[in-house]
Order: C-alpha cells, then sequence, then structure tokens
C-alpha cells in the first residue's frame, strides 16, 4: 500500500522566450516554490516545429554556481563550451555542465535536426563547497541505468532510484528519472523518505498518489514518501511519460538572477560585470570563450532597480 502524503501543490508554468525562436513553459523557480532538493530550475520545451521556428539558437551565454542538466525526449540539439567542448544532443541520453567558478556555454539546433523538438533545460544549484570551484569537463552519458516492470520502464538519469545508479557528477543527493508507462498500466515506485519530490507530466495524463496530473502539468509532492503510485490511462493510444525530480532539501540561501547563481547582491554585480564589461575593454578570464560559436555572445540585461536577496526553497 502506498504511504502517498496528502500534499499535491500544482506547480503553475509560465512562458518566456528563450533565444529567438524557442518558447519555453518555465516551471522552476515557481511563484511559491524555488527548488525540488537542489533542483531549482526547469524549462519544459515542445514539442516544437523546428523547420516552421527555426529551431533553438541561444548564443553564448555564462553560468555561474550551477550545473546544467539537458534532456531531449525528442530531437536533437548542439552543445558548445568555452572548455572547447562540442557535443550531439539526442533524446534519452544525459548531458551535464557544471559551471563552478564561470563557463560560457550556446545551444543551438543543428542544421540537418529532425522536424520536433521537445525537452527540458534544468540546472541543480551548487552547495556553497563546491561553487567556486574550476569549471568542469562536459558530461555525456548515452548509456544509463534502466529498470522495466509492468508496463513501467525508469531511466534514471541523476542520482540513484530503485537501486539503479547514474553515474552523472551530483553534490548533493537528488535524483531524475524519465519514466514512460505503456497504457493502462500501474506501478509503484519506491522513494527515498528524506527526499522532496515533483513530477512533471510530459506526455499523456497520469495518476500520481491517485491524483490526476495532465500533460505538461507539474507537482510538488512534498518529502516522507517511502514510495509512489503511477498509473496511465486505460484508454491512452500512446505511452505515457513523467519526469521525476527529487532530492535532500537544499537549506542554502541563494541568489538566483539571469544565469547566475551567487549568495549575495554583491556578487551577481561582479559576475554582471565580469560578463559584460560595463564599458571596459571585456577579457574573458573567468568565463572563457565559445571559441567554436560564429556570432555575438549573450550580454546579461541591466540590474533590476532593487536589492537582490537571498532565498530559500519556499518563496517568501
Amino acid at each position: 500500500m502506498s504511504t502517498f502524503a496528502t500534499m499535491h501543490e500544482p506547480l503553475e508554468p509560465r512562458d518566456v522566450l528563450l533565444g529567438r525562436t524557442t518558447h519555453v513553459r518555465r516551471i522552476l523557480p515557481n511563484k511559491h516554490r524555488r527548488m525540488i532538493g537542489a533542483w531549482c530550475f526547469l524549462d519544459h520545451y515542445g514539442p516544437d516545429d523546428i523547420k516552421a521556428t527555426g529551431g533553438m539558437w541561444v548564443p553564448p551565454h555564462p553560468h555561474t554556481g550551477l550545473q546544467t542538466v539537458t534532456w531531449l525526449f525528442e530531437g536533437e540539439g548542439m552543445h558548445t563550451d568555452s572548455l572547447g567542448s562540442q557535443q550531439r544532443i539526442l533524446p534519452g541520453q544525459l548531458n551535464v555542465m557544471t559551471a563552478g567558478h564561470g563557463i560560457a556555454h550556446a545551444e543551438v539546433s543543428p542544421e540537418h535536426a529532425p522536424k520536433y523538438l521537445h525537452g527540458v533545460q534544468l540546472w541543480t544549484a551548487l552547495p556553497h563547497a563546491a561553487r567556486e570551484s574550476a569549471p568542469a569537463a562536459f558530461t555525456h552519458i548515452a548509456e544509463l541505468p534502466t529498470y522495466s516492470s509492468g508496463g513501467l520502464t525508469c531511466k534514471v538519469f541523476m542520482g540513484e532510484l530503485a537501486g539503479k545508479r547514474s553515474t552523472a557528477p551530483a553534490f548533493t543527493p537528488l535524483v531524475g528519472a524519465e519514466i514512460t508507462l505503456e497504457p493502462g498500466s500501474a506501478q509503484t515506485i519506491p522513494l527515498n523518505p528524506a527526499f522532496e519530490y515533483g513530477v512533471l507530466s510530459v506526455q499523456g495524463t497520469v495518476t500520481i498518489g491517485g491524483t490526476e496530473v495532465p500533460q505538461n502539468a507539474m507537482s510538488y509532492l512534498g518529502d516522507g514518501l517511502r514510495d509512489l503510485s503511477v498509473s496511465s490511462a486505460r484508454g491512452a493510444t500512446e505511452n505515457s511519460v513523467l519526469m521525476l525530480l527529487g532530492g535532500a532539501p537544499l537549506e542554502e540561501q541563494i541568489v538566483m538572477w539571469w544565469n547566475f547563481i551567487g549568495r549575495s547582491h554583491e556578487e551577481i554585480v561582479e559576475q554582471r560585470q565580469a560578463w559584460n564589461g560595463d564599458g571596459i575593454a571585456w577579457v574573458p578570464e573567468r568565463f572563457g570563450q565559445v571559441a567554436s560559436f560564429d556570432g555575438d555572445r549573450l550580454l546579461a540585461p541591466p540590474m533590476p532597480n532593487i536589492r537582490l536577496k537571498a532565498r530559500g526553497r519556499v518563496a517568501g
């Protein structure tokens, strides 16, 4: 019998234009909840017809104090960064960039990419002990631990779930998994009660702990869960797909602005100036240059007229 808690908090997305052409559903940070474990950012995009929109085109931009985690359900992308990495991004394969003190990268749809693009862009906040480290070499894992049971297939891309552990680098206890359900299937997934969890319905309507979560919706499930019941509709004509995110609550307060994560207003100002130059001759000492990208880098917007405050995992 499931020990599912009563909490079932919808996380409403907002529409954001990413780069020149790609509209995303930004789910984290949310109005009321900023993080799930160390997961602090979630953009869900597509399926988009890139032959009509032109595809993803995000010029070189910086990151600090975080990891980017790119996961595709459909389509293809290309990652390049200031450490010289060039990686083709494909569905079902994990791609992690650990920014540390500072890195720059670009994300584009290759010229001969498939028609449709569908995926998520995730960030994890690096804890204080790791955030000033040197940027790490890009991690690409094509073969990930997977288990199947009674119409359910689970691919674990970060952390550990049901005895399957990813080798991806992680700096706090967390988990990320893609779960596929055949029509009419129902299973129970064992969970770590020390974690808090959220579920994104990617394809089809799924029932999570007795509550329906429609396609493109996400729910925060709370902590203390030892298992989770999941099921798909019997009359469905295609598989249902969901994404499970979880982790030990990150108790550190962070400042997240644009593509930077710091711990104070002053840190963000310093990071912005290091990237933009602010009228001084720009030198890429902190972030490096994405040498393979043919085009201009993306400058940070003006700072807001208010002082940025460090905040915890729950908005308020």
